[in-house]
């Protein structure tokens, strides 16, 4: 009965122990979850040591039943420190896409305010941009009626001039496939 009470309180002292090292992760501290994990299996691992010790027949079946809730609340550490660390990353994304959103529209800002001195409004700038591009367009499509019948000139005249002139190369593989030496 008395090594009972020392196995629960020895398994108390791992809890406690295993809880401060989650809180440690949760708050930055440590090596975050593999250390967790690793000291939180290390607790395991040394509770299962003096358990073997120390037990005997008549004891084994309590002390299995610690071991499992010793087992069972290092799986919970280690939920609890995985939840800690997907609950920091999705606040530093929410964070980040704040800074990134205050950030655009700053510039967004500063970007209309140059147009705006600059003595234009959106309109104007706009319409600037259209007549340009218009332009632009039209300059192409001159190019194109000066140069289109070029442009076929010189592809009929390649589609059309057949060379009637076998190449030596062909000539010689012909011979060789079919069995004449020159």
């Amino acid at each position: 009965m008395a090594q009972s009470g020392a196995g629960i309180q020895e398994l108390m002292a791992a809890e406690t122990r295993a809880s401060q090292i989650v809180a440690e992760a949760r708050m930055g501290r440590g090596n975050r979850m593999k250390q967790a994990k690793a000291d939180a299996q290390e607790l395991i691992d040394s509770y299962r040591a003096e358990k073997k010790k120390n037990s005997t027949m008549a004891q084994s079946g309590a002390g299995i039943q610690e071991l499992m809730a010793a087992e069972t609340r290092a799986s919970q550490i280690v939920a609890e420190a995985r939840m800690g660390r997907g609950n920091r990353m999705k606040q530093a994304k929410a964070d980040a896409q704040e800074l990134i959103d205050s950030y655009r529209a700053e510039k967004q800002e500063e970007f209309n305010n140059m147009v705006l001195s600059k003595g234009g409004t959106e309109g104007d700038a706009s319409a600037q941009l259209q007549s340009d591009t218009d332009k632009e367009i039209g300059d192409m499509q001159s190019q194109f009626k000066t140069n289109a019948q070029k442009a076929v000139d010189i592809l009929l005249g390649k589609c059309c001039e057949v060379s009637l002139e076998v190449p030596t190369a062909r000539v010689r593989s012909t011979q060789k496939a079919a069995g004449i030496n020159v």
